[in-house]
């Protein structure tokens, strides 16, 4: 496992486009998990400790923002499953029921929707203006792998909400950090 951290936000970039198969059974992509207000794209994967750690704030923060700020969410998921089996697709079914994701759940079998983002780890994290324009490249909070503190800030959840509220993002991000995405063998 390495730890990587992600690039600085590139403000304005557009969020490329895709439609991909989800563990509902249904394809997604950022039209249609796009809320009025902006689009919260998510790399993550199933195995990950710094994604396990932090997935339960995860969900609670997508879940806010999508009934009070009209920010849509969608995640990714990009590693290669035949090196790494519990991220398959029944394994990602089994975490969507689990932790009744309220954003739709998608396999980037190709990797080529991660190619397109330039993720590099989990969690990766995108934030769009209801433009879909990048205004978020950081971190959920500052915890990484370690327990939720109570006094943590919500650095992801006031991003978002700051652009719900006038469509940009904060000056001042720092970058996620987790597991590397596990490219496939070229």
């Amino acid at each position: 496992m390495v730890s990587l951290t992600t690039p600085l936000c590139d403000f304005g970039w557009q969020a490329p486009d895709f439609l991909l198969p989800g563990t509902d059974g249904r394809q997604h992509g950022p039209a249609s998990a796009r809320g009025p207000r902006g689009l919260l794209v998510i790399f993550i994967c199933n195995h990950c400790p710094y994604v396990k750690a932090i997935l339960e704030r995860l969900v609670r923060d997508c879940r806010e923002l999508r009934d009070h700020h009209g920010i849509g969410s969608i995640a990714v998921m990009s590693n290669d499953t035949a090196a790494y089996p519990e991220d398959g697709f029944a394994q990602m079914q089994a975490l969507a029921s689990q932790w009744d994701l309220p954003f739709p759940y998608v396999l980037d079998d190709s990797q080529a929707v991660a190619r397109a983002y330039g993720a590099v780890c989990t969690p990766d994290f995108f934030g769009f203006n209801a433009d879909l324009q990048l205004q978020y490249r950081g971190r959920l909070d500052d915890t990484g792998r370690n327990a939720p503190r109570p006094d943590a800030r919500r650095e992801l959840f006031e991003a978002m909400t700051l652009v719900a509220a006038g469509g940009r993002g904060p000056a001042e991000q720092t970058p996620s950090i987790g597991c590397s995405l596990k490219w496939r063998d070229t």
